[in-house]
């Protein structure tokens, strides 16, 4: 018994230190959890209270949105659901979750009505719409473009080229109803062009014997006093003839002159400019002849 004794007293001088050791790492295991588990509470309290400041800086602009994209019935409506809910961290993400929903009802809604609106659209309802009072815009811009055929005039010797009011010696000259002058063509429909108007063809029918043979000045005179007459004045004008030949730059200013006097405007708002086509198609052969312009309208 006494040998017996020794060696429990032995094992529990060998232990002894293990078991305070443990226990003391329970202890301090414990003391973490508690720690923790405060820590968890206190960021879960932090997230509600954040929740809440989130949920009514929402609910006040979405209060506003849907204000203004709804009728009075869907407003109140949308208003009383969210009230009925409470304030607790659940209630708050089932509101915001409601809120997010009829926020995308309400902007369905509207995209549903918008394509029935685009879909029922009759023809009507659209002339309607077109003849709403037009912008007064402070400045137009509009294009022009002409071709005319070349013909000898030896085989047609009443022929003759005309460009911009000065007639320019050539073998050719063109066919057209009236005295076939392209740039004049070009610039009134560049002025009925940045109207909004028709084109020179459907303003002067080829088809009307009264143009035979008109001179186009009469055309241009025409297409100023619609502009004068809209409410604007002539800012600056940029013209380009295309031609294989004849050369045009022997006769641009004076082109350019007879031009701004026609259009009533001093000669620093008119330009003409000549190219060639590099012997390329019609125009490259001498077989015809364009011009392309680009005016400038300003609110008188």
């Amino acid at each position: 018994m006494p040998s017996l004794s020794l060696s429990l007293l032995s094992l529990l001088s060998v232990f002894s230190p293990l078991l305070l050791y443990l226990s003391h790492s329970q202890n301090e295991s414990d003391k973490q959890t508690t720690t923790t588990k405060e820590r968890e509470k206190e960021r879960e309290r932090e997230s509600q209270e954040e929740s809440i400041f989130i949920y009514q800086i929402y609910t006040s602009l979405l209060e506003t949105e849907i204000r203004e994209e709804t009728t009075n019935d869907e407003y109140e409506y949308t208003m009383m659901m969210t009230s009925t809910i409470s304030s607790s961290s659940s209630s708050i993400q089932s509101t915001m979750r409601l809120n997010n929903k009829n926020h995308a009802l309400l902007r369905n809604k509207n995209i549903a009505k918008t394509t029935n609106i685009i879909r029922n659209t009759s023809k009507s309802t659209v002339i309607k719409a077109a003849a709403a009072e037009p912008p007064v815009l402070p400045y137009r811009v509009g294009h022009g473009f002409d071709l005319h055929r070349l013909e000898s005039t030896a085989e047609f010797p009443d022929l003759k080229l005309i460009l911009g009011g000065i007639e320019v010696p050539h073998d050719r000259g063109c066919v057209a109803h009236s005295d076939g002058d392209v740039l004049l063509h070009c610039v009134v429909d560049a002025i009925t062009g940045a109207l909004g108007l028709p084109d020179i063809g459907q303003l002067f029918p080829d088809n009307d014997p009264k143009w035979k043979g008109q001179t186009s000045d009469v055309f241009v005179y025409e297409a100023i006093r619609l502009m004068k007459e809209a409410g604007y004045e002539l800012g600056n004008i940029d013209c380009t003839l295309i031609a294989q030949r004849p050369k045009i730059s022997p006769h641009k200013e004076k082109i350019k002159k007879n031009l701004a006097k026609l259009l009533d405007v001093h000669e620093s708002v008119v330009n003409v400019k000549a190219k060639t086509h590099e012997k390329v198609d019609s125009l490259g052969e001498n077989r015809s002849i364009a011009c392309h312009t680009v005016v400038m309208l300003i609110k008188a």
